[in-house]
């Protein structure tokens, strides 16, 4: 093997490039993490999934929401909430992943290098060091390409930061509004949504399709809409947004117009702009290696995350969906794991997904439109929270767990939920599901009462039921 000043160079610090080099470093390869940021993370724990997760639970908290269903709407933990008391424990978790990311790759023995990168040729990257003048270039066997992405922007468009704003302003802001547009209801858009609303933000979701997420379960997706209708909010799907515009009121106050293209015209305090994300590639010159790209600049890779370049891999949001960072992380291993020869037993098809949206979402496996599109033969089992004693204690009447099974094996094909607790309860789901396990395991197994565990049993004897047996 030619000798290289690293064996593994990585691209970027967020989840899916920490993974790649620490699995790397564990097998004794020479490591590097170049970051162009002074600070590691990447959008995950900076202004990502770690803030707007922390951000959520701080309204859940402070809002009283989950009390609603036991004290009223009425009840709050604390009035007059501001983005001051939302920020305050988001601030001190950011601090604490950011501690607990640089001393996982330290005692892995991985070189952190601040600087901007950019290809020379397939095994030479330029570093263009963030701290001190000048550059140099290093060397690499393997490179892996963890750059994230950022928000997509529409240049028409004038984004202010504080009126007109994308998912990367809201930590800044200084104020909560009385009103907010979300245009695009995606994740991060119906996240946000979600959190407002939870607020007490009268919120206008705006989106051109009129099926959301059609990854997920059409009957938990139609939940999630019922429950952001009891929240205030209004649902604008179908409609494309024509114009944004910043307004006076006739108090001169600041507003913001968004004129559609059927002709209707909403205005509001604040307009968050949520249209997808663009693969963070600009300032690596992948010209210079002629990596293949989509028209939003995300990076092409196989199943195996290689590029059209062999020793070139891409992992993470770079590549586009699902951009979740836990399969981000699965991702940054697999990768180093091929780059080197190591075996892996990969199950992606296992993948859960978790949305945050209050009330939260998770599903693993098929959902009922693709079993149908695929002709395969399937029974459903529900159970609602509010049959489980759990359900009752903790306030949450109107969460559903859901089991599609094989009509005719009885295996696990999907668990689709929404509720409290989804994205830890689906694990259940998707462990029997990784061992080929049938509806008739949660009939004969035993949960520790009272918990939400148990609306896996409830749901199976609903399916089962349904067979008429």
């Amino acid at each position: 093997m030619a000798d290289y000043d690293y064996d593994m160079l990585v691209i970027g610090s967020g989840p899916a490039g920490q993974r790649a080099a620490i699995q790397a470093a564990k097998i004794n390869k020479r490591v590097a993490v170049v970051e162009r940021k002074t600070i590691l993370g990447g959008v995950c724990i900076n202004t990502g999934t770690i803030p707007s997760k922390t951000l959520r639970e701080a309204v859940l908290h402070l809002s009283g929401y989950r009390e609603h269903s036991l004290y009223g709407e009425s009840y709050t933990v604390k009035q007059n909430i501001t983005m001051s008391d939302l920020l305050y424990r988001t601030d001190h978790v950011i601090q604490h992943e950011l501690d607990i990311v640089r001393h996982q790759l330290q005692r892995n023995r991985v070189e952190l290098i601040s600087a901007e990168a950019s290809f020379i040729d397939a095994h030479t990257v330029r570093l263009k060091h963030v701290d001190q003048q000048g550059w140099r270039d290093v060397t690499a066997n393997a490179i892996v390409i963890a750059t994230g992405t950022i928000a997509t922007k529409d240049e028409r468009i004038p984004f202010d930061g504080k009126r007109i704003v994308i998912s990367d302003d809201i930590l800044k802001l200084n104020h909560l509004p009385r009103s907010l547009a979300v245009i695009g209801a995606g994740v991060i858009g119906l996240e946000y949504a979600c959190i407002y609303a939870a607020l007490g933000v009268r919120v206008t979701l705006i989106d051109k399709r009129r099926r959301l997420l059609p990854f997920v379960d059409e009957e938990i997706i139609d939940s999630l809409m019922y429950h952001l209708n009891q929240q205030r909010a209004i649902m604008r799907l179908g409609e494309e947004v024509k114009a944004i515009e910043p307004i006076k009121d006739e108090n001169n106050g600041e507003r913001v117009r968004i004129t559609l293209a059927s002709g209707k015209q909403i205005t509001t305090e604040m307009a968050l702009y949520s249209i997808g994300r663009t693969g963070a590639t600009q300032a690596l010159n992948i010209e210079a290696v002629n990596l293949e790209v989509t028209e939003r600049g995300l990076l092409k890779a196989n199943e195996n995350f290689q590029t059209n370049v062999p020793n070139i891999y891409a992992v993470g949001d770079v590549i586009g969906f699902p951009s979740l960072a836990s399969t981000s992380m699965e991702q940054g291993r697999l990768a180093a794991c091929h780059a080197f020869g190591v075996k892996t037993n990969n199950t992606p098809e296992l993948f859960p997904y978790g949305i945050y949206t209050i009330p939260e979402i998770s599903t693993v496996g098929k959902n009922e439109e693709e079993l149908t599109e695929a002709g395969i033969p399937y029974e459903v089992g529900k159970a609602q929270y509010r049959e489980i004693a759990r359900g009752q204690i903790i306030g949450d009447q109107t969460g559903l767990l859901k089991i599609i099974f094989h009509l005719e094996t009885h295996e696990i094909l999907g668990v689709h939920i929404i509720g409290e607790g989804a994205s830890e309860l689906i694990h259940i789901g998707q462990a029997v599901m990784a061992l080929k396990g049938t509806v008739e395991y949660f009939i004969n197994t035993v949960f520790n009462y009272p918990t939400l565990a148990e609306c896996y049993k409830t749901a199976a004897f609903d399916g089962v039921n349904r067979l008429g047996n």
